[in-house]
């Protein structure tokens, strides 16, 4: 299937509700705001904190959309004044050189898990990345080959899922958790 993607902005807002209405929230109501810098956990409104956010500017992400106009995905993409990555503490033990943009969800809708739409959303945020002026990429994913892992944890997608598109290993910080950057360059 031929996937549509957007930008997450104002006129994008409703389809990306539906889609996070759809899937209880994500992960019980994180609303995909759990790496964003202006989140703290005292914040309740997890939604209206997405939504303020989109509204002003300060949240980005390419929406996947099937041939039904529904979103069914997205890939959360920011600068790192946005966007904080996991595995903090190790990361800062030897941090890589700093990036102009990370990658921290990648989230597809529980029914259509496994049709090509984490690859799409993917895809798409690296286009609006080079759009965007491009630059280092980072972002720290899972990898699975030999092992089974639950979905719950592959939020960010799998490691070799960045590995087909290019992106370099830089150092594991986790049992299974790498540090992968990529260099996109400016369209």
């Amino acid at each position: 299937m031929a996937y549509k993607v957007q930008a997450l902005d104002p006129t994008t807002w409703d389809a990306f509700a539906d889609l996070v209405e759809r899937n209880n929230g994500i992960y019980g109501g994180c609303w995909c705001v759990a790496f964003h810098t202006a989140y703290n956990r005292d914040i309740k409104d997890h939604r209206g904190l997405k939504e303020q956010l989109v509204q002003t500017g300060d949240a980005h992400a390419a929406l996947v959309f099937d041939d039904q106009g529904l979103a069914q995905g997205w890939c959360q993409y920011g600068s790192p004044d946005e966007l904080h990555l996991r595995h903090r503490l190790e990361y800062r033990k030897d941090p890589p050189p700093p990036a102009r943009w990370r990658i921290t969800c990648i989230f597809v809708d529980k029914k259509h898990r496994g049709e090509g739409i984490a690859r799409a959303g993917l895809a798409g945020a690296l286009a609006q990345i080079a759009a965007a002026g491009g630059g280092l990429v980072e972002t720290i994913s899972e990898t699975t080959t030999g092992r089974v892992a639950q979905s719950r944890f592959l939020f960010s997608a799998t490691a070799e899922l960045f590995d087909e598109f290019d992106f370099t290993r830089v150092r594991q910080v986790g049992k299974h958790a790498w540090i992968m950057s990529k260099v996109v360059d400016p369209v």
